[in-house]
């Protein structure tokens, strides 16, 4: 997928700041953002098992994928290197790392941990008019599901965790929680239609939840997500073949 329509599917960030540079950002910034979404692309592509373990990743093949030159495609094999994600092969290149089924329980452990800490604190603070915002997204996430338009299903899915998150207040931890989730494949998880089915069901609970002012069934929502989350990526790493 070429990065100007990822940049559609991802939608904001949580924090509400705008993901593209605007008229006078120097070069250097707008090649930064350039190389976090040539980044974000690769690390998706690593995560769902679509570059295996032990995979080459090309500088001329993947920035002639992407639209864009190599220096970004460098500069992001450079971030996923520090996220052990890749390794530089002297005279090779880069190469895709193992992938275990412990990373992943760590990253969605991870996400459900600040998550559930942001949800307590929404569950106090958010507006009915915030929580109606929410109940209008997930009318528009069913209508998506049914549709299998799986772009739109990943940009509703990404503004309705963006509100809910900002609703806490706590612009720092969201921040935390945007980081972790980058690690999360958005449309493998909106190309699943039963997914997208348990996704509304747990939406309109967790807003019932919210209604109620009830932190406890707010925060069992929130956790269920992530559980679900990553037992469906590891049944999916399971099917690919990559542990055998």
């Amino acid at each position: 997928m070429a990065l100007a329509a990822r940049r559609q599917v991802q939608g904001p960030d949580p924090t509400g700041v705008p993901p593209t540079a605007a008229p006078g950002v120097p070069p250097t910034v707008r090649r930064s953002q350039l190389s976090d979404e040539v980044a974000g692309h690769l690390r998706a592509a690593i995560m769902s098992g679509s570059l295996r373990p032990g995979t080459f990743i090309r500088l001329d093949e993947t920035a002639a994928q992407l639209g864009v030159s190599v220096t970004p495609v460098r500069e992001a094999l450079l971030k996923l290197r520090g996220e052990g994600m890749v390794q530089l092969e002297p005279h090779r290149g880069h190469v895709v790392l193992p992938l275990t089924r412990q990373d992943i329980a760590d990253i969605f452990w991870l996400q459900a941990t600040i998550a559930r800490e942001l949800a307590v604190t929404a569950t106090e603070r958010i507006t009915d008019a915030d929580i109606d915002e929410l109940d209008r997204l997930t009318d528009l996430l069913a209508a998506a599901v049914g549709s299998t338009d799986t772009e739109a299903i990943a940009g509703i899915e990404f503004s309705f965790h963006r509100v809910f998150n900002l609703a806490s207040g706590r612009i720092k931890l969201a921040w935390f929680l945007l980081h972790a989730a980058r690690y999360m494949p958005a449309l493998v998880y909106a190309a699943d239609p039963d997914w997208g089915a348990a996704a509304v069901d747990n939406h309109r609970g967790l807003i019932a939840a919210l209604r109620a002012r009830d932190a406890a069934a707010v925060a069992e929502h929130v956790g269920w997500q992530f559980s679900d989350g990553a037992q469906r990526l590891t049944a999916k790493l399971e099917r690919s073949g990559i542990w055998r």
